[in-house]
Parts: structure tokens; C-alpha cells; sequence
């Protein structure tokens, strides 16, 4: 569908002198220096990533460069095989990526601060890189004498604390494969995601707390090691109890109690990193594979061209160690500023939680999901009335779509000089394809560019590009963070069939995206759920901004029951959470109305379905496609894993929805 071509509104736009003192306008007079790239000024994104996806071995061979990556083995080549997938990046380049985090240099002094923790309880603690450094050549040695070694794997049951960063660089440095669940998790969903990759050591935490309780998770822990035999040595860290033990476990001072050498083993390029998993909302969740070198690259270009980040920045995005989130806010380390780490609710006591630690702390670039941002909106929270937020230069949201209101609000309750950085990419590439640049504007409503490297379009049905329409967002080229490998996938099968089976050989990444003629982006949600009615295709961002904008409305989730290929249209379904005190008789009409004005006739739902709770991934995504598949009759249990949710009983008046029909 063609939109309005109407240029939207600039939220913000940086000053000549600010586009010119930025890391990415230094890298493009460094490229016209020394790589001889003439570019029409040091501030022309457009024409910096038109380079960037024109010459790619030229820009990632700039990037590591420009960046300082440290070599072992210099690479003999920058791209030995373009092939998507199959792609091979910097071949015979050895490296470490915990080498990049705590090697000395600028912002990694000794006395430097490379770690801000906070819990929600008030617990906290600041980490210098002496300490940091100390910590991890301690846990590195407890590995050591664990038998670990390069290839194996270590896993963590743990929040995002100090702990599970020391263990996961210490992991790093040896060559060990890390991975990582929230201690939230339920014991289903962990093991489901664990087994696969047949662990050496599983660190764990007692318990956690959230949204002012405690939850002891010790039973887990022991299940979890019944249900691991690979498991040689289970460490203990007492997060809530200085003095909680356990059973067949090593206390976290105990593992930690020999000094070693903090030493780096040199690994191949593509050497696994960590294993990150899909959501899992159907069968076990798929163990994505990352390479050192490819997150290196990408981190490194990502945060220090694209966010702006150095020394003396402060570094904080809302996450667990479930999301790739925290992957992406670890990597701060890697160009020296401070990373801030925040374990708890971030509405706990009240959404000022996370306003208050910016404040405290001075972060730079605040990062949180649209959701939190829609619920300050819908509180009507003005959070720069009642906080200090003149640090904050940059306001990171991803998770899902920010809606206009949401980019309105943020420039007009937290600040106008915040630059607002919505983002888009995913698990499967522990990186955005789309976001923002600090020398590009912010227009409502849009995600200000393209990201360096990637080559984004958006693609009708025949592969044909799109301009200014709204189709599939399609990555034509290899990006160094491409996943290696799923884990267990030995031929690349369920590899392909992931991301390469609609257009062979390049990625199609499973969002509706249009990309306007200023360079910017707008994506509509998943294109596996999107609503299709008349003809007429609309993502399913577009509907819930428009129903979510109802203060009566808490939570919804709408599914289009068409059958693929199917000739008649299915019924539009919109399930509604409402908020206290509010009746579906008197919202409904006015819901029918502003859906009928605001989107198109055709997208006013045949039914609207009151619940408890919208179905969410333990990601905190909606599950709209399992949902479809469960009304369109396929077996619950293989429409959806329920241990890969939230709220698994939010499942069942879908169940009875569908047992009734």
C-alpha cells in the first residue's frame, strides 16, 4: 500500500558543530584520509552508507581498523565468500572478544569505572577495570580447573549482575561458548534451552527479586542439574542470601578463590561466542550462534559510530540476560565507556524507577522497550518535571514498534534534546539493521536510517524493490554478525529455512517495512501475522497504536483468522485487556469509530474478546502468530511451547475459544 508521502515532523536534529564532533563524522574523514573515500561532507550519512553497502570489504576493513580490533593472526582477506548463508568473514584472523573488554586503553584504566550495578532493592555496587579485570582472571581460573576449555560450553541461570558478566568474560577469554537465561525462567524453558547445547558448568544465582518480592530459585537449580548430565560443576552465587548454599554446588568465593593469568586464547573469526535462542514459540527454541569476530565488528561499529559511545559515557539499557539486550549493553566495554546494569522491575516501586537511576547516575544513552515507554505514556508521566534527565543525550527504545505518540511523548516529557533512538534488528543478528545516527535527524513516527553495512530493502512478493510501499524487509548482503550456525544443525537446514527459503540467498527477516524517500524507515510489525483484509495489508503496530491510545484499553492482541491461500477472508479478532473500571460497552463504539477513521473500514475487527492477559514470550513478545495457529486448529502443542511464555494460562480461553469451534 502507498501512505502519505507527507514528511513528518523533525523531533530533533543535531548541530553542525555536534554532527562534526561525532565519532561517525571522525570515521568519515578517516576514510577520506586514509582509505581515499570521497564522501561531500563528514556529516552525509547517506552517502557514508551508500559506501558502506557499496564496498563492503573496504567499510569492515575501516571499522576494524578505525576501532582498534586486535588481531592475533592478521586476516588474509576481508570477505572470502559473499554466499548468504555460508559468508566468510576476516578468514585467518584469530582474535578474543574479552580481550577487546579488558585490555587497557582509554576508559579502561585501572581506576576507570566499568560497571554501575543496581538492584531494585537499593543494592550496589561500582566496579572498577581493576577490579574487573581481577575478577575475571579469578573465575577464569576456577574454569581452568573445571576442565574448561576452548569449544566448551559454560551456562548461567542468573540476572544481570556483576557476577554473571565476570563469568561470561572469563568464558570468553578461554574460548568457551557462552549462554544465558533469566533466573525468571521457568525450569521447562531453561532446560529446553540449555540441553541442547550439553553444558560443562552452569553458574546460578539463590534467588532473585522483582517488583518488591523475593524468589528463592534454589529448586530449579537442582532440577536443572538433575535434568544436565554434562553439568561437571554447578557455582552458587548468594544474590539474595549472603549466606544460601545448595547441595552439589560450589559457592561463587570458593570457585573464585585462586589468582590466574588474565590470558586470551587466540580463536578463528567465526569461533562461537554465545548462543542466543529463538523465542520458541513453536518446538525447542533454535540456538543462534555468534562468532567473536562477527560481534566484535558489529558492536563496536554499532556503539561507537552509531551511539556516539566512548570514555566517559554512561551506558544503560533495561534488560535480563534472556534478551539480546544485555549482549548488546555488555558490549559498552568494548569502546570504554561505563555500562550501567539494573536487575528488578522497571516499575517498581513506580515507572520513576529507571527515570531516578538516569539521574543517579548520569547516564548518556537510556535504553528501554516501546511497552515501558507507552506505559509512562499512558500514566502520564512527565518524568523531566520530577527528574535531572540533562545527561541523557539519547533515548534507545526497541522490542516492538514506538508509535508516534510514543516519539511525541518522549520529546515532550523526558526532552526535547534527547535524540530518539528507535531501533530495530533481532536475536538472530545481535544487532539493529535499522536505528539512528547522531548526524541524522529523528522525524515522528520514523527509525532515522539504515544501519552502516546493511543493505535494507523492502521487497514485494517477486523480490522487486519497493519505494515508499510497505513489503518485506529483505537484508541483500552479508552482515559479519550473521549467525554462524544454529546449534545442532549440522547441514544448515533449519538455517536456511530460517531466513533464506522466500528469496534464496538473502535474508528476509520476517517485519513489514516501508522505506521513505528521506532514507528513513517504518516498520508495521511481523509480516507472518500482519493483517490482510480487502486487499489492503497493514502491520499490526498500525492497530494497536491506535486501540493502546485508549486510556481504557491495558493491553490488546488482534489476529486476522484468513487461512493462507484461503479465498474467503477469515474474521478480524481483537482481544482486549481492559483497564480497572473500564466496560467493554462503553469503550467498543468509540474503539469501532477511531479504527474506522484512523486505519480503514476493513480493519474494524468482526469481535471484540475480552481476557485476563495477552500471551507473551518470555521476550515479552505478543504471540500473534501461535495464537492464529491455535484458532486456525492446529495442535496447541505444536503451535506453541508453552515454556517459551510468560503467562502460559494466558493461553487458555484461546484453547477453549478454539475446543468451541
Amino acid at each position: 500500500m502507498t501512505l502519505d508521502a507527507d514528511v513528518p515532523e523533525v523531533l530533533w536534529a543535531p548541530s553542525a558543530a555536534r554532527a562534526s564532533g561525532t565519532a561517525i563524522a571522525e570515521f568519515a574523514r578517516w576514510v577520506g584520509e586514509h582509505r581515499g573515500v570521497e564522501l561531500p561532507s563528514d556529516t552525509d550519512y547517506a552517502a557514508l552508507h551508500a559506501w558502506s553497502v557499496a564496498d563492503l570489504e573496504g567499510f569492515w576493513s575501516a571499522v576494524a581498523e578505525f576501532c582498534g580490533v586486535i588481531w592475533h593472526d592478521r586476516p588474509t582477506a576481508v570477505l572470502g565468500s559473499r554466499a548468504m548463508p555460508g559468508a566468510e568473514w576476516f578468514p585467518g584472523g584469530t582474535l578474543n572478544y574479552a580481550e577487546h573488554a579488558l585490555t587497557p586503553g582509554p576508559g579502561r584504566q585501572d581506576t576507570d569505572v566499568a560497571v554501575r550495578f543496581s538492584r531494585e532493592d537499593g543494592l550496589e555496587r561500582i566496579v572498577t577495570h581493576a577490579e574487573l579485570r581481577s575478577a575475571v582472571a579469578r573465575a577464569r581460573a576456577g574454569l581452568v580447573a573445571a576442565g574448561v576449555g576452548k569449544g566448551d560450553r559454560v551456562v548461567a541461570l542468573a540476572p544481570n549482575c556483576v557476577e554473571t558478566l565476570v563469568m561470561f568474560l572469563a568464558a570468553a577469554s578461554l574460548g568457551a561458548v557462552w549462554s544465558s537465561c533469566s533466573p525468571d525462567f521457568g525450569a521447562r524453558a531453561v532446560h529446553d534451552r540449555f540441553a541442547q547445547t550439553e553444558p560443562s558448568v552452569l553458574l546460578a544465582v539463590d534467588g532473585y527479586c522483582y517488583g518488591g518480592k523475593r524468589f528463592d530459585i534454589r529448586k530449579t537449580v537442582t532440577a536443572l542439574q538433575e535434568q544436565l548430565p554434562t553439568v561437571r560443576q554447578t557455582v552458587l552465587v548468594p544474590y539474595l542470601d549472603p549466606d544460601a548454599t545448595l547441595e552439589n554446588t560450589t559457592s561463587w568465593e570458593s570457585f573464585t578463590a585462586e589468582e590466574g593469568p588474565l590470558e586470551f586464547v587466540a580463536v578463528p573469526f567465526d569461533h562461537p561466542l554465545w548462543i542466543l535462542y529463538s523465542s520458541g514459540t513453536t518446538g525447542l527454541p533454535k540456538g543462534i550462534v555468534h562468532g567473536h569476530g562477527g560481534i566484535v565488528v558489529e558492536h563496536l561499529k554499532a556503539l561507537r559510530l552509531h551511539n556516539d559511545l566512548g570514555p566517559g559515557e554512561r551506558f544503560f539499557w533495561f534488560t535480563t540476560t534472556g534478551w539480546m539486550m544485555w549482549n548488546l549493553i555488555i558490549g559498552g566495554l568494548l569502546v570504554g565507556c561505563e555500562i550501567v546494569l539494573f536487575d528488578g522491575n522497571p516499575g517498581y516501586p513506580d515507572l520513576g524507577a529507571l527515570w531516578a537511576l538516569a539521574e543517579k547516575h548520569g547516564v548518556t544513552l537510556f535504553g528501554v522497550s516501546a511497552p515501558f515507554v507507552q506505559s509512562c505514556l499512558k500514566q502520564g508521566l512527565r518524568p523531566k518535571d520530577s527528574y535531572d534527565l540533562s545527561s541523557i543525550r539519547a533515548l534507545g527504545s526497541t522490542g516492538s514498534p514506538l508509535s508516534v505518540d510514543g516519539f511525541r511523548w518522549i520529546a515532550e516529557a523526558a526532552g526535547e534534546h534527547i535524540q530518539i533512538c528507535s531501533i530495530s534488528g533481532g536475536t538472530d543478528v545481535c544487532a539493529a539493521f535499522l536505528g539512528s545516527a547522531p548526524t541524522v535527524p529523528v522525524w515522528m513516527g520514523e527509525l532515522s536510517a539504515a544501519a552502516l553495512g546493511a543493505d535494507v530493502h523492502s521487497f514485494d512478493e517477486q523480490g522487486q524493490d519497493l519505494a515508499d510501499e510497505v513489503g518485506e524487509l529483505v537484508i541483500t548482503q552479508p552482515m559479519p554478525s550473521m549467525p554462524v550456525m544454529f546449534w545442532n544443525d549440522p547441514d544448515g537446514t533449519r538455517l536456511r529455512e530460517a531466513y533464506y527459503e522466500d528469496y534464496p540467498g538473502l535474508w528476509r527477516h520476517g517485519d513489514w517495512v516501508r522505506a521513505t524517500p528521506r532514507g528513513s524507515y517504518v516498520i508495521y510489525g511481523r509480516s507472518d501475522s500482519t493483517l490482510n483484509r480487502g486487499g489492503v495489508r497493514m502491520g499490526t503496530a498500525d492497530f494497536y497504536a491506535v486501540v493502546e491510545g485508549f486510556d481504557e484499553v491495558a493491553d490488546s492482541l488482534v489476529i486476522d483468522t484468513t487461512a493462507l491461500g484461503a479465498r474467503e477472508e477469515g474474521a478480524l479478532l481483537c482481544f482486549l485487556v481492559l483497564a480497572p473500571g473500564a466496560t467493554l460497552e462503553e469503550v467498543e463504539p468509540r474503539l469501532r469509530k477511531a479504527l474506522r477513521s484512523e486505519l480503514s473500514p476493513r480493519h474494524v475487527p468482526d469481535r471484540f474478546v475480552l481476557v485476563e492477559a495477552v500471551p507473551r514470550t518470555l521476550n515479552g513478545k505478543k504471540c500473534e502468530v501461535p495464537v492464529k495457529k491455535i484458532l486456525a486448529g492446529v495442535d496447541p502443542a505444536k503451535a506453541v511451547s508453552q515454556g517459551a511464555l510468560q503467562n502460559p494460562d494466558a493461553l487458555t480461553p484461546f484453547l477453549e475459544m478454539a475446543g468451541a469451534r
